[in-house]
């Protein structure tokens, strides 16, 4: 009785006193404020914001898969007739090269050829149409980091060059003589992947830089398509001339394809197999200078923010 009866006093003087109950509420919602929100300037995501990112990553895919007819079926069409082409014109007469018939010897080279210039092809118009289009603060604004920004966009990018390649590696092995058994798996998934990855960094500083669709064609048709053809799609570099032997040597498209051919053929213009492990390790050093070199640009919002 005695509690119940202190409860009921209480109750009657609180009820009495509006500025006492007032106060209590503005502390209760205070508080709860507190308990939802963090104090100004202290970041509410910590570390990866992974909600974010995938987010990101399932825009940049989704964009390419509503026009798959363009980004995917045309370039593994376009590939097929590379093939076409060349094995009519230079495999008549049973011709080998390292051993094997020669539409088996540049299927590897036009299926990763075909991923690089995709992957590039992706990444270089992420930010790029943002740009042109006045819709760049969508990807400004959102809580992402300029390392998060750059693994979506690399990603989804990355994942473009896949589908182009199994799509390229299917249409092929209805082209009569060509074989694509596999050698060494790791040379494939290695050599594609840092070659996907290499382009899709480069696709990116180029969507960064570019201020017009010119520019990014420019460096697409004076840059990218130039190193990918003259870098031992169609041809071993032994039959070169020792300067031009050496000016292929430099390109580190010649080392992907040449790569990602040794997984498949077990042999390669590079030389050995510990050649090309040391080739292997060099494209991941690559990648990751240039990855770090990007990722300082994207964070400075150099064009993109001014």
């Amino acid at each position: 009785m005695p509690e119940a009866l202190t409860a009921l006093l209480m109750a009657d003087e609180f009820s009495a006193n509006p500025d006492t109950n007032q106060t209590a509420q503005a502390s209760n919602v205070e508080a709860g404020a507190a308990r939802k929100f963090s104090p100004r300037g202290v970041p509410v995501i910590t570390g990866v914001n992974r909600v974010g990112l995938y987010a990101l990553y399932m825009k940049e895919v989704r964009r390419f898969l509503k026009v798959q007819t363009q980004t995917i079926w045309a370039p593994a069409v376009t590939t097929v007739l590379f093939l076409i082409i060349f094995t009519v014109a230079l495999g008549r007469g049973g011709r080998e090269v390292l051993g094997v018939p020669f539409a088996s010897f540049v299927a590897p080279g036009l299926i990763v050829m075909g991923m690089m210039q995709n992957a590039f092809a992706n990444s270089s118009f992420s930010l790029l149409a943002g740009k042109i289009q006045g819709t760049i603060i969508d990807l400004l604004m959102p809580p992402l980091s300029a390392g998060e920004m750059m693994v979506g966009i690399v990603a989804a990018a990355v994942t473009r060059a896949l589908a182009v390649g199994c799509t390229v590696a299917l249409a092929m092995l209805l082209w009569p003589g060509v074989s694509l058994a596999i050698a060494h798996l790791w040379a494939v998934i290695w050599f594609g992947l840092m070659g996907s990855v290499l382009l899709a960094l480069l696709g990116l500083g180029t969507s960064i830089w570019a201020e017009k669709f010119d520019h990014n064609a420019a460096i697409s048709n004076f840059v990218i398509a130039p190193l990918s053809l003259l870098s031992g799609t169609f041809y071993v570099i032994d039959n070169l001339a020792p300067a031009f032997q050496a000016v292929s040597r430099a390109n580190p498209f010649f080392y992907v394809i040449s790569g990602f051919r040794y997984g498949f053929l077990g042999q390669s213009d590079i030389g050995t197999e510990a050649q090309v492990v040391m080739a292997a390790a060099g494209l991941a050093v690559l990648n990751a200078a240039i990855a770090l070199a990007v990722y300082f640009v994207l964070r400075s919002g150099w064009k993109l923010k001014s």
